[in-house]
């Protein structure tokens, strides 16, 4: 039985939220203006560049194709090698837009906190078989922060439990109790455990506005590992009071707790170079922005008004839950004519992030299959057109790894040139096939993966160079020498992950085209080395195909370009073993990819970490049998 109140919540508030009807167009409110010419320009700067590059080099692409006349084949390369090359293109320009805007001293739009209207603000920690002392302990830290503001607006804290384990769940009302009774004064803070997980965190969430969501004006979404200072959460209620059209306002969450090397392979690059992505998409998103699902605020009314999510009509009748609902829900709020805006310079907003490759791989998984659900939704009436855009995107994410492994196997069988082109060979054993033109020659290929890796590497190239050419900057990662030593090491090994992770994308939409599902379960939080066993059953395909790659390279049938692809997918299993090195032990100073949460860690989080340990120490000892 689970110890303490399953329940321990305010007076109900009940607040109406009806499932929409994606196939009509809804009235929105107010009238709907044309995008300000700022706007325009920046989404011109964007989709420009990045439609005229990819024709010029399909252009260049078909006149070498078709010398002999073009194949069903040759047309598939071809199409490929645009619906790869126009997204990469696309980051390129998300970058100039976002290097153009510095350069123009876009105001950072700090308000007055003052002078905004106080909130009434819901904090909102769903969980589902979490570690009760990383959830608390974070709680904890952040109501902390938050009393030492003077802030106009008023909080109270929610843990919406969903969990199933009844262990976990007699910790979590431990738990509560510990952070009730030391909550600072003024700040309430709720528990509710649901029975059954019904909906997920959908359902989760619209359990509490329909059974309470009528008293808060607006609620900040967070997840398990969620951490945000005060400074922060009082920043995005203060824009949400002092902005009226606003329905949703999310923020540009920073990665920390970082101890592998995979975790800090993935700090590094969000920190070094996800700053710069983030400020080109909100010059060019602006008001039709996205939601990434957590460390957001929401205008509690407009959301249970315009967000709620019907069920899709799945395989054999089956009714289908939408898996990656945040994409969705900004879309819908901005249908309603609400806005939706993303502030990428509001500091203080953190996550965690999986510590190993195949932790790493279990969550993309979860993630893949509704994420795809999103090319069902492009036709859902009334979305604005960058809302579209935003489902596009979060679906053409995984599609372009079998993409990117499609370009991979023609090449293979292309050769090294026309005596080695597998496809040629074949159609000269059967003159019913047509016959394919030469082989691509050495210059051309060295001249095509010079152009994809240049492409690939020059958002990173920019934020380094950005970070490298101020003093300032350097000196937070320890010094320029430190810094560009991190970079390397952050641009070799991401190279060397990228096929492994390719392969693993493509076997997930295989399996989400199949409708084979992949289970929802929680994120692993705690970095562990996996066994050597589980290491080779869960990377085989990709060894399997590296060895295949590596007999062509011995017999010379395939391109020597091809060897850092053979030689990645040949150590997918040794570099999964290493992405679970704790790094700050095994790794010297300026290997260990240090970054300014790693030298310097922000106060919330080291707040974070005394709570979580005393809580933990806490739920130990109540579960030591009494002598």
């Amino acid at each position: 039985m689970t110890e303490g109140p399953l329940i321990s919540m305010p007076a109900r508030a009940p607040l109406r939220m009806d499932a929409q009807d994606l196939a009509a167009r809804p009235q929105p409110r107010g009238a709907q203006t044309s995008p300000p010419a700022r706007a325009t320009r920046w989404r011109l700067g964007v989709f420009l560049p990045a439609l005229v590059g990819t024709a010029l080099m399909v252009s260049a692409m078909y006149g070498w194709l078709s010398e002999t006349g073009m194949t069903g084949l040759e047309w598939a390369l071809l199409t490929m090698i645009g619906a790869t090359f126009v997204w990469v293109s696309l980051s390129v320009s998300t970058i100039g837009v976002a290097v153009a805007g510095l350069l123009a001293r876009e105001d950072a739009d700090d308000p007055d906190i003052a002078q905004a209207q106080g909130l009434d603000v819901a904090l909102l920690v769903p969980v589902y078989n979490e570690n009760p002392s990383d959830v608390f302990g974070n709680a904890a830290a952040m109501l902390d922060d938050l009393a030492r503001r003077d802030s106009p607006h008023r909080y109270t804290l929610f843990v919406l439990s969903d969990t199933s384990d009844d262990a976990i769940a007699a910790d979590e009302a431990r738990a509560f109790g510990a952070l009730k009774a030391s909550a600072p004064a003024g700040f309430d803070v709720h528990y509710r455990r649901r029975v059954a997980n019904t909906d997920k965190k959908v359902g989760n969430l619209v359990d509490w506005i329909t059974g309470w969501g009528a008293a808060w004006e607006a609620m900040v979404v967070l997840d398990a590992d969620s951490l945000m200072t005060g400074k922060a959460i009082d920043r995005l209620a203060s824009e949400l009071s002092r902005d009226p059209d606003a329905g949703l306002i999310q923020t540009f969450p920073m990665l920390i707790g970082a101890g592998t090397l995979f975790a800090r392979l993935q700090q590094f690059s969000n920190i070094a170079y996800g700053w710069l992505l983030a400020e080109g998409l909100a010059n060019w998103a602006r008001t039709e922005g996205n939601y990434w699902g957590h460390n957001a605020i929401i205008r509690t009314r407009a959301f249970a008004a315009s967000a709620g999510l019907p069920h899709l009509a799945g395989r054999g009748g089956r009714s289908e839950l939408i898996l990656s609902h945040d994409f969705v829900e900004a879309g819908l709020l901005r249908r309603a004519g609400w806005q939706v805006r993303f502030l990428p310079r509001v500091t203080g907003s953190f996550e965690e992030t999986p510590g190993t490759l195949i932790d790493y791989v279990l969550r993309d998984q979860r993630w893949c299959r509704g994420n795809l659900q999103h090319l069902r939704l492009l036709r859902t009436a009334g979305l604005h057109p960058v809302s579209r855009f935003h489902l596009l995107h979060g679906a053409v994410a995984y599609l372009l790894s079998p993409a990117w492994f499609g370009l991979l196997v023609i090449w293979a069988l292309l050769g090294k040139d026309s005596e080695t082109n597998v496809i040629r060979y074949f159609n000269e054993a059967n003159p019913l096939f047509p016959d394919w033109p030469p082989a691509m020659s050495h210059i051309d290929s060295a001249v095509f993966l010079v152009i994809m890796y240049a492409m690939l590497l020059t958002p990173k190239m920019v934020g380094a160079g950005i970070i490298a050419l101020h003093p300032k900057a350097t000196r937070v990662y320890g010094g320029r020498p430190a810094f560009l030593a991190a970079f390397l090491v952050e641009i070799v090994l991401s190279v060397a992950y990228a096929p492994v992770l390719m392969i693993q994308q493509t076997r997930a939409v295989v399996r989400a085209a199949l409708g084979r599902a992949d289970p929802w379960a929680p994120q692993v939080r705690d970095a562990r080395a996996y066994p050597f066993g589980v290491l080779v059953r869960f990377h085989w395909a990709e060894t399997v195909l590296g060895l295949i790659l590596l007999a062509g390279l011995i017999s010379g049938l395939v391109s020597l370009w091809l060897i850092p692809i053979a030689a990645s997918l040949c150590l997918a299993v040794p570099l999964s073993a290493l992405s679970a090195l704790p790094v700050s032990r095994h790794m010297p100073g300026p290997l260990s990819m240090n970054s300014p949460y790693t030298l310097r860690e922000p106060a919330i989080v080291s707040r974070a970490r005394v709570q979580r340990r005393r809580l933990a120490d806490l739920l130990r000892n109540a579960g030591m049998p009494a002598e």
